[in-house]
């Protein structure tokens, strides 16, 4: 008899002490997730700059009398793309993503909003360059996607280490690209070649689709 209460005893108090452990390491897992859950959190807001360092560095991608008036996307406390001023002119302005591991701001004219905001949507659905190229281009084709019906520029400024000074008010260790969009253009129609012949001068990529488009990289300084 009292080998089977030593016995119930001993049984109850192995199971109590592993719910007890059970219980313990629970409570560890959840504090260590919500712990996780906080770095990751505080860490992705302070790496985006705040509004008005936005708004500057991004529009100095764009010709300099355009600058005041271009309207301005940029990004907020949990990454997403939003727009942080309304413009008067026909220039659109996308400050740097903190997430991307090169600095690179841009101004579009506002006709090509609706081939840009495609694109984003199509990447943040997981797609690769390839197939967003082949979804816009059907997409195009069939009229579903409005691309500009006049030659429209892209200016781009970007560069590895590439950052926002404000004490002087520009962009440092950045260079300048210049992306003329012209939907459907050819070497033959535009007469341009297909690689620069000299260092800087402009060349047609993606001739025949929808994403044709003149290149000119200024060399580097």
């Amino acid at each position: 008899m009292r080998t089977k209460r030593y016995l119930h005893t001993l049984k109850f108090s192995i199971l109590l002490r592993y719910n007890i452990y059970y219980i313990m390491m629970k409570v560890q897992l959840f504090a260590f997730t919500l712990l996780y859950m906080y770095t990751f959190s505080s860490c992705a807001q302070d790496n985006i700059p705040d509004r008005e360092i936005q708004l500057a560095s991004a529009v100095m991608a764009a010709p300099e009398e355009d600058r005041a008036g271009a309207s301005v996307y940029g990004y907020d406390t949990d990454g997403n793309l939003v727009q942080l001023k309304e413009g008067t002119n026909s220039l659109i302005c996308i400050a740097d993503d903190p997430n991307r591991d090169r600095f690179q701001c841009v101004c579009y004219h506002k006709d090509l909003q609706s081939f840009m905001e495609r694109g984003r949507a199509l990447r943040a659905e997981g797609k690769s360059d390839s197939e967003v190229f082949d979804t816009r281009e059907q997409e195009a084709k069939a009229g579903t996607l409005q691309m500009p019906e006049q030659p429209t520029t892209l200016h781009l400024l970007e560069g590895s280490d590439g950052r926002y000074d404000p004490e002087t008010g520009t962009v440092v260790n950045a260079n300048y690209r210049y992306v003329v969009y012209i939907p459907w253009a050819t070497a033959a129609s535009t007469g341009l070649p297909l690689k620069p012949m000299v260092p800087g001068g402009p060349w047609i990529m993606d001739p025949g689709t929808h994403r044709a488009h003149i290149m000119i990289t200024p060399p580097r300084e």
